[in-house]
């Protein structure tokens, strides 16, 4: 039976392949950005890095097959990302052929919503194919909102992909409404903290 826990040191390289994993649009990505571990680098590991207290992972008994990461201030993890993440990751592709992904991984003000004083908190959130459908995603989600109230957080926010319908129907069952400054698509989503999901 999976569980629901804090995220351990051991579950980086986890963590790192989930997203990988999942990252064609909840499909895998492997292959498709010139290195394997670009989208970790960008969506994954720098929350793990600057926030663990704020990641959730569902632990299948051998490992973790599912996460859930987060800032609690947009603000200041733009800041940080760009003082601390972002000279490495440059370093890192300097050579990677332009493209959509990469420049958004060079760009953290691109996080800069309209919405940042009612939700300044953003999340990503992944699951393996296996685990979908079981209440897992759920309970991520549950747990990192509880985190967030007891840190005085209002609200939290995150990003999703029109063309993911699966997501955005799940976003919508527990609560998650397009905020003012979303394009219309239903692709810039929030949730107050202190909701029941």
């Amino acid at each position: 039976m999976p569980t629901i826990r804090r995220f351990r040191e051991s579950d980086r390289s986890d963590v790192a392949e989930i997203c990988l994993k999942t990252g064609n649009g909840g499909a895998d990505a492997t292959g498709m950005h010139g290195s394997d571990d670009l989208l970790a680098d960008i969506f994954a590991l720098p929350y793990v890095d600057f926030e663990p207290e704020l990641t959730f992972v569902v632990d299948t008994g051998t490992r973790a097959s599912g996460y859930v990461v987060a800032a609690a201030d947009t603000r200041a993890f733009v800041d940080r990302y760009r003082r601390e993440w972002l000279p490495a990751f440059e370093r890192k592709y300097a050579r990677l052929a332009p493209s959509a992904i990469l420049e958004m991984g060079r760009d953290p003000e691109r996080m800069m919503i309209a919405e940042l004083d009612e939700y300044p908190a953003h999340l990503h959130i992944d699951l393996l194919p296996e685990l979908q459908g079981q209440g897992v995603g759920r309970g991520l989600i549950r747990a990192l909102l509880a985190a967030l109230h007891g840190r005085g957080v209002p609200g939290v926010h995150l990003g999703v992909s029109p063309q993911n319908t699966g997501a955005r129907a799940f976003y919508h069952r527990l609560g998650f409404r397009p905020l003012p400054s979303d394009s219309g698509a239903g692709s810039l989503l929030g949730i107050r903290t202190d909701a029941v999901v």
